[in-house]
């Protein structure tokens, strides 16, 4: 096959790993149901019938799955090998013959979630489809399914961009995706991440502990940025909205992160895991040749040296993780405290740059420009 117009692809199975790729059977149809009835999945697989029953379970894979090498495209049920029990789905359910592409699409049930199982899929079907003339694979992702993104470039997929409003909801609106996108040149994933997990999760020295933002974090991060002193220290200098705090915990800083853009963390107190303020680090310059600290401390755990231990956790982190060869932070002229805390961590004050940030009421604010090296640490 050479090109997409040529034939139809072949029906093929196969085993790899521990994974077997195989055509549904109506046998599959009670793990199929069940897969679909998963609050996860329906999350961001909007036509699933609701409820989804055993009968629609049944239809898909006569009708659907069956219909798909029949119509150019294919659907593959994810089974293990040993046992033959189905553990998701994947398929090729958009060709564009014109322009030799084809988008991938997955879904893993909730009892085999863990095990890497999307990505090592999405990686075997992107190699059955180069063998089979298509020229470019996507991946078409909703915003806020982190899960999916994560497997994506693991894979070996890369973004290229946002599609927005792309994915009508089931409540009428339109939600944004990501379009994901693997060549024949590419290198076999996973991709390398300009922000790296932290390890264990966490970084911490035993008083501080800084941890990625999360859906738990919602309550305690909205009232930290709606203290007056936070946010009128922030860039621009306006009040939180609850929808946005909402959604950056939710999955805005796991997407952010994954992307390589920022990393969000939340500052807990290691002894009591109480949240006591945000802090970030903002890659400038990428590869992280600099990156940039913000932070804030909560009211209750101030003038206990946290941010100072914050400040020193996520610089040793991005210079030994990240690679960064510059560390860099901003402060008002007028922000005493968090001066302060810049020295005590070892950063050197470069100078001012006059009303460079925004401040309240169209003013202009001052920043003081403070970076640590390397061999400072």
């Amino acid at each position: 096959m050479n090109n997409l117009t040529d034939e139809r692809f072949p029906v093929t199975e196969w085993d790899f790993d521990d994974l077997r790729l195989r055509l549904y059977r109506e046998s599959d149809a009670d793990d199929v149901a069940a897969a679909g009835r998963d609050p996860l999945a329906r999350k961001y697989l909007l036509r699933l019938p609701d409820p989804y029953t055993t009968e629609d379970a049944l239809e898909y894979i006569r009708d659907v799955a069956a219909g798909a090498w029949t119509s150019g495209r294919a659907q593959w049920a994810i089974a293990d090998a040993k046992t033959d029990r189905v553990l998701g789905g994947i398929g090729v359910p958009r060709i564009q013959p014109a322009f030799n592409s084809a988008e991938i699409g997955y879904v893993v049930a909730p009892w085999a979630r863990g095990r890497n199982i999307a990505s090592r899929a999405t990686a075997e079907v992107a190699e059955f489809l180069f063998r089979h003339g298509v020229a470019r694979i996507e991946l078409h992702i909703m915003v806020g399914n982190v899960a999916s993104q994560r497997a994506a470039f693991k894979a070996g997929f890369t973004v290229d961009g946002k599609h927005r409003q792309a994915i009508p909801t089931r409540e009428g609106t339109q939600a944004d995706k990501w379009v994901f996108s693997r060549v024949p040149g590419d290198p076999p994933g996973p991709v390398a991440r300009a922000i790296p997990d932290l390890p264990d999760g966490r970084l911490t020295d035993g008083v501080v502990t800084l941890r990625r933002l999360g859906p738990e974090d919602v309550e305690d991060h909205f009232a930290h940025r709606s203290l007056a002193e936070v946010w009128g220290r922030s860039v621009p200098p306006v009040e939180p909205d609850r929808r946005f705090t909402e959604q950056i915990c939710e999955f805005g800083a796991a997407e952010q992160w994954l992307h390589g853009a920022n990393a969000f963390m939340s500052i807990r107190d290691a002894q009591t895991d109480a949240y006591a303020g945000d802090f970030g680090v903002h890659v400038q310059m990428g590869p992280p040749g600099e990156v940039m600290l913000s932070y804030a401390l909560g009211r209750q755990v101030r003038g206990r040296g946290f941010a100072t231990r914050a400040v020193r956790l996520a610089s040793a982190w991005a210079i030994a993780e990240l690679g960064a060869r510059r560390v860099m932070a901003g402060t008002a002229a007028d922000n005493v405290a968090s001066q302060k805390v810049l020295e005590r961590a070892g950063f050197t004050r470069e100078g001012v740059q006059r009303a460079l940030l925004p401040g309240i009421n169209g003013t202009r604010v001052d920043n003081v420009c403070w970076s640590l090296l390397p061999e400072e640490l």
